[in-house]
């Protein structure tokens, strides 16, 4: 399970380190400069006669990249550095002492256009907000030379790409795209959550002994392969289909039949012991011919999925998902309120063990209803504020779907999950990722329901969900074409299976 943490929490952890004499500095540079050798050679280059650019601030992150090309300069690479403050003294020292030739911003250009990598360190972790002078016209001045080399440089970024929030992952201005990022001691929340994981390449992590000064609460949750295990009820010798939960859904209409299927589908395929399906009549026929293992009697569930293709302009069909959404609050169990069904948070509010599934625009007519308007385009550029700002006005558990997914309760860790394939993006993944969340939860609704809260647990179900969805997209996806949202759902019990696997069940 990958952990990030603020900015300020790992500065705080590195304090005694440094207090003891622990050379953080030394080894960072090391990392970096072990990663420059590693891809240039994994180009195909010699390492002595590249030609590396370090862009250096004045923070540590500066200090990093010039004790880095100290190392470089002394294994044969011809390193320059363009300094954009008072640089780090003894880096600076290290730096002149192997030869590193220290240059003026207004030789940038040349120098970018010909050096096959460039090491950003112009600003560190600490940085707030857009990028300003003398920074932003570099990185403005290295954007340009990007687009115009026939051949792209390999951007390297120490801890993180400069002009992204370390904190959220926002990109008020400009940003200086890398291929790789070599992050310090832990992950920062920017480089997973959207828009600034776009611009953070490949991540490659360095461990500098951080673990046991972090706070015990990381700001930042993504669930990996190995973690299935410990969130999916695998069945044993006494489970039956009671104890292996039953899932309730209200899905579905003569307008979008399909959201039925798709969302019962994944229902089933996600583990869930009975599926109940209690839409209309007309798709409670399709649905039972498609998956002759649906039952239409009402009886005991264990969680609900509300309002995926349900016509909420119907005041039948509204009024009836507002009571079992309120049914089942009084009883505790578990809900996954999708598409126009959530607009009945507008008014109201709800436990964490409801849980909503908006893209941004649902999120934005959400937010609006509560008094706190966000366009589309202000979700996306910040979606974790977004997500919590929606979690904290109504209470329930926020699973924001985007190319990265963001779970939160009000006062829980934030999840995110991302990586998966863009074809994932297609009509109907939704009332899939609804059914398979609804077949997560049901297997914890009877613990739900004893504990009364959430605890937590939805918001982690929710990034689980969203892991699986991804992985059966690029299952589906294999070595490369379009998708459909069936072919997801279809894949959900391979994806499934190959994380339990990976933890050896």
């Amino acid at each position: 399970m990958l952990r990030a943490y603020r900015s300020d929490d790992v500065r705080q952890a590195e304090a005694p380190l440094l207090e003891r004499g622990v050379p953080l500095m030394d080894r960072a540079a090391a990392a970096l400069a072990t990663e420059v050798i590693r891809r240039v050679r994994a180009l195909g280059n010699r390492v002595p006669g590249t030609e590396v650019l370090g862009l250096v601030g004045s923070g540590n992150n500066g200090g990093d990249v010039l004790f880095a090309l100290a190392r470089l300069a002394r294994r044969g690479v011809s390193a320059s550095a363009i300094l954009t403050g008072t640089p780090h003294a003894a880096g600076y020292a290290a730096a002149s002492r192997a030869g590193v030739r220290f240059a003026d911003a207004g030789t940038l250009r040349s120098l970018a256009e010909s050096a096959e990598v460039w090491i950003d360190g112009l600003v560190g972790i600490g940085a707030r907000g857009p990028l300003r002078e003398p920074a932003l016209e570099i990185v403005r001045e290295l954007e340009e030379v990007r687009v115009g080399r026939p051949v792209e440089p390999l951007v390297i970024a120490a801890d993180l790409p400069s002009g992204i929030g370390a904190d959220d992952g926002t990109v008020p201005g400009l940003a200086l795209r890398a291929n790789v990022t070599v992050t310090m001691g832990i992950a920062k929340p920017g480089l997973v959550l959207d828009p600034g994981r776009r611009y953070a390449g490949e991540i490659v992590q360095v461990p500098l002994g951080l673990e046991e000064f972090l706070p015990s609460e990381p700001a930042l949750l993504s669930v990996g392969a190995r973690d299935i295990a410990d969130m999916w009820d695998v069945p044993g010798p006494d489970s039956h289909k009671y104890s292996r939960g039953v899932v309730g859904v209200m899905t579905g209409s003569l307008r979008y039949p399909g959201a039925a299927l798709l969302s019962t589908s994944a229902a089933l395929a996600g583990g869930a012991g009975m599926v109940r399906y209690a839409g209309p009549r007309e798709t409670s026929r399709l649905v039972v011919s498609q998956h002759p293992e649906i039952v239409t009697d009402m009886g005991r569930v264990q969680a609900w999925v509300l309002g995926s293709g349900v016509n909420m302009d119907d005041p039948e069909a509204a009024s009836e998902v507002a009571r079992r959404l309120q049914e089942s609050i009084t009883a505790g169990i578990p809900v996954v309120l999708d598409a126009g069904a959530i607009t009945l948070l507008g008014s109201i509010d709800v436990p964490s063990t409801v849980v909503i599934t908006p893209h941004a625009g649902e999120l934005a007519e959400l937010l609006a209803a509560r008094g706190e308007p966000l366009s589309r385009e202000e979700i996306a550029a910040a979606p974790s504020r977004a997500a919590r700002l929606a979690a904290t006005l109504t209470g329930a558990t926020v699973l924001l779907k985007g190319s990265v997914d963001v779970a939160c309760a009000p006062d829980d860790p934030l999840w995110a999950q991302g990586g998966a394939a863009g074809w994932r993006a297609t009509a109907g993944a939704g009332d899939v990722l609804a059914g398979l969340l609804g077949s997560i939860l049901a297997q914890w609704g009877d613990e739900l329901a004893d504990l009364g809260k959430g605890h937590g647990i939805p918001a982690r179900l929710a990034a689980a969900a969203s892991y699986i969805h991804g992985r059966a997209a690029a299952i589906a996806y294999g070595t490369g074409r379009p998708i459909v949202a069936s072919e997801i759902a279809g894949a959900i019990p391979q994806a499934i299976g190959e994380a339990l696997a990976s933890t050896g069940e």
